[in-house]
């Protein structure tokens, strides 16, 4: 009796001793093990949503929205009921377009564009007048986008300036606001500019080159300079750079083509053989759906 006494015993505190098994479903776990997979360290914030019905059976999904200064991202997992697994994966529904999540969230109203309107394959680009990266692709679509595709591609200019290390991208944003407020060409005149003048431009130098370059195009630059240093213009790129955020955008350049996410340089052989591969889906396809608060996509007729 007494040995069995004493295995009971020894059983009790083993069984005492082990540790609890980790859930995901617990916030400071899950943060701890996104801190070591994803990299992130101690200077970034992490808020861990709380457990909410996912559109597959048996699994909860969990928002993870990660910060550090103004740069930010959001990131959504699936986690089992039991909380031992979770999965880094999109949720497709075969029965709609792919891409129509990006799509609902794409707004183009008030933003310069190129191309035609109603036009099958719609780009929607995020960009930063300060970034390299970006300067090579607006050269590319610029020179190339409209003579390859005349009638079959809108391209629409969304701002994203990255403020913590481009310290002039901000008020070049500001500008292109203002200044497509007066007429849209003038926006895509300044973008010209200031992409092709990217490297000759600073914080202490950009007010007097604009200015110049304003003068030399005949422009009212008191009221170019009131509306850049207003709110109005600052409060449209704001709204931009929060739908940005939206989509998960986290640097630039970051291109959507009908709800289609490329982030990075594409250099053009590639993204033309990506705009003709939508190009023939749209004109058959019967989930396309709408892309980027546009009327609904007409289809490319045969030639």
């Amino acid at each position: 009796m007494t040995r069995l006494l004493l295995f009971l015993l020894c059983s009790a505190l083993v069984w005492a001793q082990a540790p609890a098994a980790k859930s995901a479903l617990d916030k400071k776990t899950l943060e701890g093990y996104l801190r070591h997979l994803l990299l992130y360290p101690s200077h970034v914030q992490i808020a861990v949503g709380d457990p909410k019905p996912s559109e597959v059976p048996g699994l909860l999904e969990v928002n993870v929205h990660a910060s550090a200064g103004n740069a930010s991202e959001d990131r959504l997992f699936l986690v089992s009921k039991d909380g031992s697994r979770i999965l880094d994966a999109r949720v497709y529904d075969v029965a709609k377009n792919p891409f129509q999540k990006d799509i609902d969230k794409l707004k183009t109203d008030a933003s310069p564009a190129l191309g035609t309107p109603g036009a099958p394959v719609v780009i929607v680009l995020f960009s930063d007048f300060q970034c390299s990266y970006c300067a090579q692709e607006a050269k590319s679509l610029r020179a190339d986008l409209l003579k390859a595709f005349p009638t079959q591609v809108r391209l629409y200019f969304k701002d994203m300036p990255l403020q913590q290390i481009h310290p002039w991208a901000m008020p070049a944003a500001t500008t292109g606001r203002c200044l497509f407020r007066q007429k849209e060409p003038l926006f895509w005149e300044f973008h010209d500019w200031a992409f092709g003048n990217q490297t000759q431009l600073t914080p202490e130098n950009f007010v007097p080159k604009l200015t110049e370059w304003a003068k030399s195009k005949g422009l009212d630059t008191a009221q170019l300079d009131a509306c850049r240093t207003g709110k109005e213009a600052e409060a449209e790129v704001l709204r931009s750079m929060a739908e940005a955020r939206a989509l998960g955008v986290a640097s630039t350049p970051t291109m959507y083509i009908n709800g289609r996410k490329l982030g990075g340089y594409v250099p053009w052989e590639n993204l033309k053989q990506i705009i003709e591969f939508e190009i023939g889906y749209q004109a058959t396809a019967k989930n396309a759906g709408e892309c980027c608060a546009l009327p609904p996509l007409s289809p490319v007729k045969a030639q």
